[in-house]
């Protein structure tokens, strides 16, 4: 009798497919071994791992793996055939060969499943599972809270903004008589690397022994926290020291008396200037000018806050050179202006000017005071220079002071940056100082005076220098 050697995908109850060859003992089913499997007729079938048939599917053997399955059979043929557990069956004739056997009937195979094995393997897995939903469960837990928290974060974030919109309570802010050192260490004995005046702001970093560690300007360093004032304190005093003001951004910025495009035109304002900020309104800024308070478009300004920053030794030093050189300079072109005036008065061809108000001294500063009062009575004309027939507050300044050699810029707002500061501001101002409003300038004449292309209701005029806000002294000789 020969034996039949076939090829059977076993397919399981848990849902997996092994193929194994049946001829012999010992055959494997992917891996899994495949015991006593004997021709049919008392085969029996023990897979490893406790797996249960339910369908065997036989298929003939391909030729490349085994012998052919003629050869094997005796001329009979094997046709891949599904069947029930109940039958094996295996088509084809012997052909003469009564050697040959067909399958017997499945019943006659004695299957041994590992059902411990399926028992324990059960369990494992619903421990597993158990294990699972428990881990699945905790991470629920701490996405819901993380997302509480992120939540809570947020709501806190709003109401500090809605607070605070500008942060200032970030900021640290020197109150002293007039400076306080910005040292290298937290310590009394530290190189001094900078200093931060009064009022002056920096970015608090972090705070240790009694230390204030910041950033202001371009200045890191320590502070002493006795002398500074942060958090809660800072806000309202950020609001006190800063300058809230409204950079203009088009080319002729129109400020009108009512915060509508159909409201008549107050003044206009040139690109590149800046307004002092009275209120924020949403589409419209309520701004001071020179001809009293109006509005301009939002769409047309930045909104920002300047403060004054610390100082590095570096830039003090650069600064007090640099003043030096042009107050050297502006000097020495005004004697040689002073000179040409001389000798064109000695050709007789000067005229002699009445002077409305008389400016004390002799010095240049003096000088340059007088002389713009000369002009006190001419007119305003905006984005104009000449003195005589029309100047702005800026082309007013900038003309007084060509009369003795000095260049200047035709913009207030540059003028807060030309020669140096004035310590003290106005209460240390001399005649001929430049003195810098929001959106104006004017030169100082003394006595609490300035001389200045006001309005174009008013023209050129003496007035109180402290008639609105000042924003910076500056000292050209």
């Amino acid at each position: 009798m020969k034996k039949i050697y076939t090829r059977a995908i076993l397919i399981t109850t848990s849902a997996v497919m092994l193929s194994c060859t049946l001829f012999g003992t010992g055959a494997r089913a992917n891996g899994a071994i495949v015991s006593d499997i004997l021709p049919a007729g008392g085969a029996a079938l023990v897979l490893e791992d406790g797996i249960t048939l339910d369908e065997i599917y036989v298929e003939p053997v391909q030729e490349e793996v085994l012998p052919d399955i003629n050869d094997l059979t005796g001329g009979a043929t094997a046709t891949p055939t599904l069947f029930s557990p109940d039958t094996v069956v295996i088509d084809g004739e012997d052909e003469g060969n009564a050697d040959t056997e067909v399958a017997e009937p499945l019943d006659m195979l004695s299957l041994s499943v590992g059902a411990e094995q399926v028992i324990s393997d059960t369990e494992e897995l619903e421990e597993r599972l158990d294990a699972a939903a428990e881990a699945t469960s905790a991470v629920s837990l701490a996405s819901q809270a993380a997302i509480e928290i992120k939540m809570a974060e947020e709501q806190a974030l709003e109401e500090q903004l809605a607070r605070d919109p500008e942060n200032f309570a970030n900021l640290v802010i020197a109150q002293v008589n007039d400076y306080v050192n910005v040292r290298a260490v937290p310590d009394l004995e530290g190189e001094i690397v900078g200093k931060l005046y009064d009022d002056s702001v920096g970015t608090f970093l972090e705070e240790t022994d009694g230390w204030y560690k910041i950033s202001s300007g371009s200045t890191t360093g320590y502070v002493k926290a006795e002398y500074c004032v942060t958090g809660e304190d800072a806000i309202e005093l950020a609001k006190k020291v800063g300058t809230r003001l409204a950079y203009v951004d088009t080319t002729t910025l129109n400020v009108r008396k009512e915060p509508s495009i159909d409201a008549k035109i107050l003044t206009q304002v040139p690109y590149d200037d800046d307004l002092v900020v009275l209120e924020e309104m949403g589409d419209w800024v309520k701004v001071t000018t020179n001809e009293g308070d109006g509005y301009v478009s939002s769409e047309f300004v930045k909104l920002h806050t300047e403060f004054v920053k610390a100082e590095s030794k570096a830039e003090e030093e650069a600064r007090l050179k640099k003043e030096a050189e042009e107050r050297k300079k502006a000097q020495e072109a005004a004697r040689k202006a002073q000179q040409k005036r001389n000798r064109t008065a000695a050709g007789g061809s000067s005229k002699t000017v009445t002077t409305p108000v008389t400016v004390a001294g002799s010095g240049l500063g003096a000088q340059v005071a007088n002389y713009g009062c000369q002009f006190v009575g001419n007119p305003y004309v905006y984005g104009g220079s000449s003195l005589t027939n029309g100047t702005d507050c800026s082309g007013f300044v900038m003309s007084v002071y060509a009369h003795f050699g000095v260049g200047l810029p035709h913009s207030s707002r540059a003028d807060r940056g030309v020669g140096y500061a004035v310590e003290g501001g106005i209460a240390n101002a001399r005649p001929g100082d430049i003195i810098c409003y929001s959106g104006h300038v004017a030169i100082y004449i003394g006595n609490g005076q300035i001389v200045h292309a006001s309005t174009s209701k008013t023209g050129i005029i003496v007035s109180s220098a402290g008639y609105k806000n000042i924003l910076a002294v500056r000292r050209i000789f």
